[in-house]
């Protein structure tokens, strides 16, 4: 199965004197969202005629996203998108397995009445986005849906780690909805409301079994398309 090829979207208006802030932003959100791909190039003569600027902010942006691991510079001083950690994949998902986890136990056990009208908005939200075939709002959606479940959970610490594990996972992510053409079943919205129910209920051992099932599924349709005949192939 071949990756989606994106387009690079069209560069929106800027701020004065926000260029680092921008080239930074656009660019993290277009390597996450695979828009560029794993390996491939990064230019900064190019970048700057695209953002219409100086190479100074560029540079400095690129020093950030290398900070962050997603730019690698070689030995030949040539920059590039960073190929994504599959050596740390397992302890990843054990992580974010975990996450899922706990943060729907907790939502389960000290959830209040606005938690769940914001559970709820976030959830139809996500409903929509699968309808729509809109793979980058299905994966915003279901972040906020699981994040709307964590604020529920009034653990700060769970809660930041959560947020910054589906963030680092969302080239993951995005791997995992195009195994799926971007068609995602309606099964994983009805997943998605039976952690609802289960949140309504107080049921904490409910919640806690169906978060794993969630994350877990994930987990295995990610590996699948590693090892197994449905491996994708992202062009380089």
């Amino acid at each position: 199965m071949k990756a989606t090829k994106t387009k690079v979207a069209a560069v929106p208006e800027r701020k004065r004197g926000s260029g680092v802030k921008f080239v930074y932003d656009l660019l993290r959100n277009e390597i996450l969202d695979l828009v560029l791909a794993p390996g491939s190039p990064i230019d900064e003569v190019q970048l700057a005629e695209r953002f219409q600027m100086s190479r100074t902010p560029i540079r400095e942006a690129l020093v950030r996203l290398a900070g962050e691991g997603l730019i690698d510079t070689l030995p030949n001083r040539s920059t590039m998108v960073a190929n994504l950690d599959f050596l740390n994949m397992a302890p990843f998902f054990d992580a974010l397995t975990l996450m899922y986890r706990v943060t729907t136990q907790l939502a389960a056990q000290n959830r209040r009445p606005e938690d769940l009208e914001a559970i709820r908005a976030r959830q139809a939200e996500f409903a929509a986005a699968v309808k729509a075939q809109d793979a980058l709002a299905m994966i915003a959606t279901n972040a906020a849906f699981h994040a709307a479940i964590a604020d529920a959970g009034r653990n700060p610490y769970f809660n930041n780690l959560f947020s910054r594990l589906l963030d680092e996972g969302r080239r993951f992510l995005r791997l995992y909805y195009q195994s799926y053409d971007d068609r995602l079943p309606q099964q994983f919205v009805d997943e998605h409301e039976t952690m609802i129910a289960a949140i309504v209920a107080r049921d904490t051992a409910s919640a806690e079994r169906l978060g794993k099932a969630h994350a877990e599924q994930i987990v295995q349709q990610i590996q699948k398309l590693m090892i197994g005949e449905e491996r994708l192939d992202i062009a380089l």
